[in-house]
């Protein structure tokens, strides 16, 4: 299949990018990133200069790949991330336009690479859990319920890819944060420092520059793990107590 793609080219986060054209024949099977593969062998033969985009697991693990195709945080398909988007849902002749994520927490490395260690500051903000460290304890020391196991579980999925921030118009993580809030909140290990993590975690996301949340609910139509709204509820109800 031949496709037309319109990708995001800025050197840094100095200078003016722009959209610019280009061809690449693909396979159906190929995944998405597998085609951008193909586009940047093209362009080192050329040599030109290849396409920066993130990578690392490829299997929908690491968050890594973060791109808006088409207007959209990871493509067209819910519930995927990037690498797991395959081309057999683009037509041939179609035409994509690839673009990073848009947020001002989130400033442009290179082309299609932007800069989310704001995520990683929110993480590190919220600390450390009380427990005792050595070897591993008895699976039923700490009995826990299976509807909260499953909630903790549910919110534990979030892979950090910032799809939220990129899917909101106002670049909130609300998403993000109150996924990681609530899976410490609801388990018995996280007790300890329950209320000075929340504090510390939404203190940091407000410093970090990400905007407020106005309940379009895009981020959790957006989000690759299916993270429920029901989070931010959550976190905001624990922000309330911890105050």
């Amino acid at each position: 299949m031949k496709l037309t793609l319109k990708i995001w080219r800025q050197k840094n986060n100095n200078q003016k990018g722009k959209l610019e054209t280009y061809q690449v024949e693909a396979d159906e099977h190929m995944s998405f990133l597998e085609m951008l593969d193909v586009l940047n062998e093209d362009l080192i033969t050329d040599k030109k200069d290849p396409v920066a985009f993130e990578h690392d697991c490829r299997e929908g693990i690491c968050g890594a790949c973060s791109m808006v195709i088409n207007g959209l945080p990871h493509g067209p398909v819910q519930g995927t991330t990037t690498c797991q988007l395959h081309m057999r849902h683009f037509k041939d002749g179609d035409t994509i336009v690839i673009e990073p994520f848009r947020a001002k927490a989130f400033p442009i490395v290179k082309d299609l690479v932007v800069d989310r260690s704001a995520f990683d500051r929110i993480i590190q903000a919220g600390g450390y859990i009380s427990v005792n460290t050595g070897q591993a304890p008895e699976a039923n020391d700490i009995p826990i319920g299976k509807n909260v196991a499953s909630h903790a579980f549910d919110s534990a999925t979030c892979i950090g890819c910032g799809a939220c921030v990129a899917a909101c118009p106002n670049s909130s993580a609300m998403l993000f944060t109150s996924a990681k809030v609530t899976h410490l909140a609801l388990v018995p290990q996280g007790q300890v420092e329950r209320r000075e993590r929340v504090r510390n975690m939404v203190n940091q996301m407000d410093e970090e520059g990400f905007g407020a949340c106005s309940n379009v609910t895009a981020c959790e139509a957006e989000c690759p793990k299916e993270i429920s709204v029901t989070n931010i509820n959550k976190m905001n109800n624990e922000f309330i107590r911890a105050i």
